[in-house]
């Protein structure tokens, strides 16, 4: 009878620690509950109001540098004012560089051109609650208004709107500081939309990189590219001109329409920013 009892107990103990090691094995691998940390993303007020940055830009038009007022209006949201001077062409230009006397020459170029944009517009920033200040994502809109200074791209003596070479009669190109005298300005709207990063923590120092699209629209146009060509005759025997002469005035070559003036300018365009906010 007393084999008997030390049994029954045994198999108690036996039991009792077997449910022990089990809860004790249930409480171990159970994983706590998961606490959500709510971010609150810094305001741009708490550290500055106004702000002036310099910008270099790169585009299809080639470079350009730049000014940018900032004025914080909320606590994720600036409106800026920025003005530049860029350059300003079309976009078929071909640039061909003569091997031998490096001069370079583009094909069908009359004018050049500088573009003068001065615009007003908003930048907000992008995921302030989820990406931390030192990676701070934006976007932002400008338009307003451009003054753009065209002149001669080669020396048009004769003024017929084509750049002869294969005569007495041979126009040189400008260099870049010639021909200014006959310019002409032209006065139109501007506009561009851009998405970007400020980078740093410090957020009196500005480095930001910039990825948009720039446009210009001129309602009266901006002959860039040559408004004539000779006409050219068919058939025509080795050692003959080519081109066809005005049957009234012996010599004289007849001409036809060939590039019109553009009105519409647009770009991709990259934006390197540097600056000081207080």
């Amino acid at each position: 009878m007393k084999i008997f009892k030390t049994f029954l107990l045994i198999i108690a103990f036996s039991t009792i620690l077997g449910t022990f090691q089990y809860v004790s094995a249930q409480t171990q691998i159970s994983e706590p509950d998961l606490i959500m940390e709510e971010r609150v993303s810094t305001p741009l007020n708490r550290h500055y109001q106004s702000g002036l940055t310099f910008d270099f830009v790169v585009n299809n038009f080639g470079f350009g540098i730049g000014g940018q007022y900032r004025r914080v209006l909320a606590p994720q949201m600036e409106g800026v004012f920025n003005m530049r001077i860029t350059g300003l062409r079309d976009a078929s230009e071909q640039t061909f560089t003569d091997v031998f006397f490096g001069q370079q020459v583009v094909p069908n170029k009359y004018q050049r051109a500088f573009a003068f944009p001065a615009m007003i517009g908003l930048r907000k920033r992008l995921f302030a609650d989820k990406v931390q200040d030192q990676y701070r994502f934006f976007v932002s809109a400008s338009v307003g208004g451009v003054a753009a200074f065209s002149y001669p791209y080669f020396n048009d003596r004769n003024n017929n709107g084509y750049r002869e070479q294969f005569n007495d009669n041979f126009e040189q190109v400008n260099d870049i500081f010639t021909g200014w005298s006959e310019g002409d300005w032209h006065f139109g709207g501007a506009g561009e939309f851009k998405i970007g990063v400020d980078v740093g923590r410090n957020f009196s120092k500005v480095t930001s990189i910039e990825f948009g699209y720039y446009m210009n629209y001129y309602p009266d146009g901006i002959q860039m590219m040559t408004p004539t060509q000779p006409d050219l005759r068919e058939g025509v025997p080795p050692g003959e001109s080519p081109f066809q002469e005005d049957p009234n005035n012996p010599g004289e070559i007849l001409l036809e329409p060939y590039f019109d003036a553009q009105k519409f300018f647009g770009t991709p365009q990259i934006t390197v920013t540097f600056g000081s906010l207080w």
